[in-house]
């Protein structure tokens, strides 16, 4: 689906918006007060409430089965539906909301209602996620990561010929926003032979994409690579909190557990993959001696425009700087341009044996580190492991989190000839263990 000739809106706050122009219409759900959650859309400072733009006649035919799966506060059954629906729901929508639109009328008089996109609209998952996913497709990341503990050795043989993934806990995903409360769990300190109980000392974040999965297979029948672009519904911003000294010690023989299980965060707009269009990006080249990926993994049409560019950020603000009112500290820029796997890749290897997956899965891309100093994904990789701390313009000092740091995540996707597009924040503040 090309980019919209249409440009702009009779929203008037949608106009230039950094994150929800016409141009991006991301899908949530949320709710007001007391009320039960329902799907929106997010268009410049405000929402449009699709149940009652139902209610009030403004969809039919696809578009209208499309909004009367969001029934019940949530998208799976959307997301199911395909991309028919996502492309027949956005161009209805381009119509109500476009510049000179003879709908603006029917839209004010049938009460539906634009929200203001403030405090009073509190936002939810947007889908029930059965099962969640996190890969480690962040190249910069996993040798930066490899070069602390194996120096001579920093990647494993299989990186470069599988995508590396584990299973996370889907029943700690929650929307941004929510708190963050410091686990406690087992830890080795060093020149110790007995682990210990406690909190964690050595609090992190991830930078990731989010990937919300869409039609999903049946179980035994693989999904082709060619066709693993019809099986992606959305993306959003993914924190992947890590506790890294409870990792260090439980990760071997079988990876992380404890150590990512406590919360992971993400963004709570589902940016669907016809709004990135414009922002799709052949895959970087593989440097000289690279494998060649297995058949399976291998399609050229993804490789000519399977990645994005997407900028990526990550901000800090303390409790300090709060009350100094002083703004947050950019701790990384980054791009899912160094991602050495595509999307398509993820959801083809995790098929391949034959595994199920279902509208609504989440998968996380693992941490997006670029490879210059101010591109790295964690706080693991920018202070070497704790060797370098942070100075922040308040006089603190960070070499992991502390309770009430609060981490934010943005994302921007800009190219020339295209209105810019964000994906809203990705918010968490951490507190106190029990």
């Amino acid at each position: 689906m090309t980019q919209p000739s249409i440009t702009r809106s009779w929203v008037a706050s949608a106009n230039g918006h950094s994150d929800f122009p016409l141009q991006n219409l991301p899908l949530g759900v949320f709710s007001i007060n007391d009320s039960a959650p329902r799907a929106g859309v997010a268009i410049g400072e405000h929402i449009f409430d699709l149940q009652v733009a139902l209610e009030a006649g403004l969809f039919d035919g696809v578009a209208r089965s499309a909004v009367e799966a969001m029934r019940g506060g949530q998208l799976n059954a959307f997301f199911e539906l395909g991309r028919a629906a996502r492309v027949a729901l956005r161009s209805r929508l381009l119509e109500l909301f476009s510049e000179g639109s003879t709908l603006r009328g029917n839209i004010e008089a049938q009460g539906a209602k634009l929200l203001p996109l403030a405090a009073d609209c509190q936002m939810h998952l947007p889908a029930r996620i059965s099962d969640y996913t996190d890969f480690y497709v962040g190249i910069e990341h996993a040798q930066n990561v490899g070069k602390l503990f194996r120096p001579d050795n920093p990647l494993l043989p299989n990186y470069k010929h599988v995508p590396i993934g584990y299973h996370g806990r889907a029943s700690t995903v929650r929307a941004s926003g929510t708190a963050v409360r410091r686990p406690k769990g087992q830890t080795l300190p060093a020149g110790q032979n007995e682990p210990t109980f406690g909190p964690c000392a050595r609090l992190d974040y991830e930078l990731e994409l989010g990937i919300w999965i869409g039609p999903g297979n049946e179980m035994g029948e693989p999904i082709a690579i060619g066709d693993a672009a019809e099986h992606i519904a959305g993306f959003c911003l993914l924190n992947d909190w890590s506790a890294r000294d409870i990792q260090a010690w439980e990760y071997q023989p079988l990876g992380p557990f404890l150590s990512k299980s406590f919360i992971t965060s993400v963004s709570p707009w589902v940016v669907t993959a016809e709004a990135l269009e414009p922002f799709r990006t052949a895959q970087p080249a593989r440097p000289e001696g690279d494998p060649q990926p297995l058949p399976y993994l291998f399609d050229k049409r993804d490789q000519d425009g399977g990645a994005f560019d997407i900028e990526l950020e990550v901000l800090l603000l303390t409790e300090a700087m709060r009350e100094q009112n002083l703004p947050a500290h950019r701790l990384t820029l980054s791009n899912t341009r160094y991602m050495y796997w595509t999307v398509a890749q993820m959801v083809a290897h995790h098929s391949v044996n034959g595994c199920q997956l279902q509208a609504g899965d989440l998968f996380g891309s693992g941490t997006l580190s670029g490879p210059e100093n101010g591109q790295f994904g964690s706080l693991l990789e920018i202070t070497e492991g704790g060797k370098k701390p942070i100075e922040l313009a308040s006089g603190e000092v960070r070499k992991f989190l502390e309770d009430g740091d609060e981490i934010i995540l943005r994302a921007r996707c800009a190219r020339d000839g295209h209105a810019s597009i964000g994906f809203g924040e990705c918010r968490g503040t951490v507190i106190a263990a029990r």
